[in-house]
């Protein structure tokens, strides 16, 4: 970035997105300065439910930045994702000509077509000056869309400029923080992998995810945190379709608390099973005699 990074070091990056409560490793953290110092989209993939949407978030609210978010689907196409025009403004300023004369036809298709009837979508309201700072933009769950979007991303990433024939080319004053997120359910191509960081966010540790449960649910007590962390790593230790993220831990937590539990106990982890486990075939696998050796291995941890 021209103006230099908003954060001097990695540290100072790591103690900024704690304040957030979210504990960022010092490889993550470091990927995401060198983003920030470079001016360089950062590429965050992992398994869903590991924190890589929160990482955008938290960041965001650590610069003081504003978040846009760009949630990624089946069939996104330009007008959802960048711009589209306002036809029924368009309309009623055509009808508002018409009534007050004879048109010119050539200044007035060129008002049609000016800003005032563009409608900007998340990408290219990335690309606006902000007094802010430039925004944090998220562009949440690239794998869901398909290759023709991605190559249409390559503009945007590669000089965070978008071509808009009726305008000309629309660049960004400063380039904003862009953060991909992919839970790899197809591969990213490689032209666009080329142009980011990238960093493989992994399940975290059982100390780590210790300290992040602290961090994000104060209220669960010490002794009943360490039985939740224990049960979630044994569980992920199981052949699942779909194994529990630190969100799902989170939850967890949470609902735990709700229902007043002091320690884990096979009643009611049979009965919340379905915070952490969201497919029937996992929720028959765990259930019963299996769950409650978990619950005899977390009490034990």
């Amino acid at each position: 970035m021209t103006s230099g990074p908003p954060v001097a070091s990695v540290d100072e990056l790591i103690a900024r997105l704690a304040e957030q409560r979210y504990l960022a490793d010092p490889s993550l953290a470091t990927v995401l300065y060198l983003g920030l110092r470079l001016g360089k989209p950062v590429l965050l993939e992992g398994e869903a439910g590991v924190g890589k949407t929160e990482v955008a978030k938290v960041l965001a609210a650590a610069l003081g930045r504003r978040l846009i978010r760009l949630q990624c689907y089946e069939g996104l196409d330009v007008a959802s994702a960048l711009y589209e025009w306002d036809f029924a403004r368009q309309m009623l300023e055509i009808r508002l000509a018409e009534a007050a004369g004879p048109v010119e036809r050539q200044s007035l298709a060129a008002a049609l077509y000016s800003e005032r009837f563009l409608l900007r979508r998340p990408l290219l309201d990335a690309l606006a000056p902000d007094p802010a700072g430039p925004p944090v933009l998220l562009i949440d769950e690239l794998d869901r869309t398909d290759e023709p979007f991605e190559a249409f991303l390559l503009e945007i990433l590669s000089d965070f400029q978008a071509s808009i024939p009726e305008l000309g080319t629309l660049r960004a004053p400063a380039p904003p923080i862009a953060i991909l997120t992919s839970n790899r359910t197809r591969e990213i191509h490689d032209a666009l992998k080329r142009r980011c960081l990238y960093h493989w966010i992994d399940y975290p540790d059982a100390a780590r995810e210790l300290a992040i449960l602290h961090a994000r649910a104060p209220e669960v007590p010490p002794r009943l945190a360490s039985q939740i962390v224990a049960f979630v790593h044994a569980l992920r230790a199981n052949d699942l379709f779909k194994l529990p993220g630190v969100a799902e831990t989170l939850d967890w937590g949470q609902a735990l608390i709700a229902l007043g539990c002091v320690e884990l106990d096979p009643s009611t982890v049979e009965a919340t099973l379905g915070v952490l486990l969201k497919y029937q075939d996992d929720l028959a696998k765990i259930s019963g005699p299996a769950a409650r050796g978990l619950v005899d291995q977390a009490r034990g941890a």
